[in-house]
């Protein structure tokens, strides 16, 4: 297993771990039956099929349109790489994350992810399962791994991902940094730097009078800068009162997990209801 992966695995269980002994892991408030499975069964096909599968083929593809570039950036300054990950990768993720907030059929591959009405580790890899398989950032990673930056990303990923469990997670690691004054101008850079909690759970707010949410924004992955770059990011240092999916019908089992396959739920959804969802 390589180092990238172990580490990821560390940083993963370190903070269910945490959840576990501060939060109830396995308990989250108002889980459902369907949340459980949407989650074992969307982090499975990522991390054992989706994601290797979209390295080799894209490595494959650009082997047969072009072999004499294999390798070609194996030599390229580290700090080049990283900057080509941060661009092809992450900012690719943000303008995919945006989009599937404003297009409906995008929204549809994306919802599971917002369905859980709770904030934690469990939700990092909840998604439809053609979502991760279309993410442009996962194909170009690929491509990048062909040209010889496999070095580079091994590193890459477990920055990113650390963040990304970080910002997800229930305990959230920059409450108590917000609460040391001498700290505030470090924690001004963060914020605008990489997600916190403060600014991904924004995200993942259910109602939209909570001052504390921010549905349509805070998009960034590892990069919260895109945000700010963007026009779409709110910092403002708090937490939503509750968490999920606010004025739209739910979602069955097989539409979190495979829409179109499984058609979305429209038995009770209104034309209010149906609005929100474009607007969504």
């Amino acid at each position: 297993m390589p180092a990238s992966t172990i580490a990821i695995l560390a940083i993963y269980f370190g903070f269910a771990a945490l959840e576990l002994a501060r939060s109830n892991l396995f308990a989250k408030p108002e889980q459902t039956r369907d949340d459980a499975v949407v989650e074992a069964v969307s982090m499975t096909m990522l991390l054992a099929v989706t994601q290797p599968a979209i390295v080799f083929a894209s490595g494959a593809i650009a082997h047969w349109l072009a072999p004499q570039w294999a390798g070609a950036l194996t030599n390229l300054n580290a700090l080049a790489g990283l900057a080509l990950f941060l661009v092809l990768d992450d900012m690719t993720q943000y303008w995919w994350h945006r989009a599937s907030h404003m297009t409906h059929w995008l929204y549809n591959l994306h919802r599971a992810h917002h369905d859980g009405r709770y904030m934690s580790v469990r939700l990092v890899y909840r998604n439809n399962l053609f979502y991760y398989a279309m993410m442009p950032g996962l194909w170009l990673s690929g491509l990048l791994v062909y040209l010889g930056l496999g070095w580079v990303y091994a590193g890459y990923v477990v920055v990113k991902m650390a963040v990304i469990i970080g910002a997800h997670s229930d305990v959230a690691w920059d409450a108590p940094l917000y609460r040391i004054k001498w700290l505030s101008p470090v924690m001004w850079v963060v914020e605008r730097t990489i997600s916190t909690p403060a600014t991904h759970h924004a995200h993942h707010g259910r109602h939209e009078d909570d001052p504390a949410v921010h549905y349509r924004g805070n998009f960034g992955n590892l990069l919260f800068f895109w945000d700010v770059l963007f026009g779409t990011a709110r910092i403002t240092r708090s937490y939503p009162t509750s968490y999920g999916v606010e004025n739209l019908a739910p979602a069955t089992l097989g539409q979190q997990l495979m829409w179109p396959v499984f058609p979305e739920n429209k038995v009770t959804v209104s034309a209010g209801e149906e609005a929100a969802v474009r607007a969504a």
